[in-house]
């Protein structure tokens, strides 16, 4: 456990850095990013490890891990993201831990969602995932909706009761005209963002780059960055 440790630590430390030079180059402070350690594959004793670390923010992309993970790590103070693609059927457990759903991406969900807030008392706050992939209709291969649908599905998520609208989320597309470009992905994902804003002030967070492209989402104007192998290793059973 202890070797475990210093191993989080020191990978913690070189991504702190990431971040911190990252946030100099583009002439950001270097609170204006907030990162989120990625836990999926990973035990909760690493969890335990990263909280004890001074890490609050965690995200998990699928419920049948997450659920139980959450569940021994009740105690800490972490905040709870969850990144994956969220079926409706999944809800009702999902909207028990996370406190915030980062891959909102049609109003089925955003209605299952608003129920489950309401039934448990809780405010669950939303990040629309935009898929850049999907042209202006449509959704991506790895779900979010297009930029054309981002005004209406806002509208749909701010009248929700119990739901909170927090902002946009993107990775990085794999197809289609961004395939690559990640500087140029991440930009489109800040303009939206700004659009989104004059109509929803509040929703001023934007989720963008992992682990190998972090420093052009923080180029970009990315609010919270996405990183697990950098911090935890590779995974388990990748290598």
């Amino acid at each position: 456990m202890t070797d475990r440790k210093g191993e989080i630590a020191a990978n913690l430390a070189r991504v702190e850095q990431r971040i911190a030079a990252a946030c100099a180059a583009a002439g950001r402070p270097r609170e204006d990013v907030t990162l989120i350690v990625v836990t999926k594959t990973y035990p909760a004793s690493d969890v335990r490890i990263l909280s004890e670390l001074g890490v609050r923010h965690v995200a998990e992309n699928r419920d049948q891990e997450a659920a139980p993970k959450a569940a021994e790590c009740v105690d800490l103070p972490l905040v709870w993201h969850f990144v994956g693609q969220l079926q409706t059927n999944k809800v009702r457990s999902v909207a028990g831990y996370a406190d915030v759903v980062q891959s909102v991406d049609r109003v089925r969900l955003v209605t299952a969602l608003s129920k489950e807030a309401v039934r448990t008392g809780r405010e669950l706050g939303c990040l629309l995932q935009v898929a850049l992939d999907a042209g202006e209709s449509g959704r991506g291969e790895r779900g979010g909706v297009a930029p054309g649908g981002v005004e209406e599905l806002a509208g749909a998520v701010a009248a929700a009761p119990g739901l909170r609208l927090d902002g946009l989320m993107t990775v990085a597309p794999l197809t289609g005209e961004y395939a690559g470009r990640q500087p140029a992905a991440f930009a489109r994902l800040v303009d939206l963002s700004t659009d989104l804003r004059r109509a929803h002030p509040a929703a001023t967070m934007v989720s963008a780059g992992m682990s190998a492209d972090l420093e052009e989402a923080v180029a970009a104007g990315a609010t919270h960055v996405r990183v697990g192998t950098a911090v935890l290793g590779v995974r388990p059973g990748l290598g």
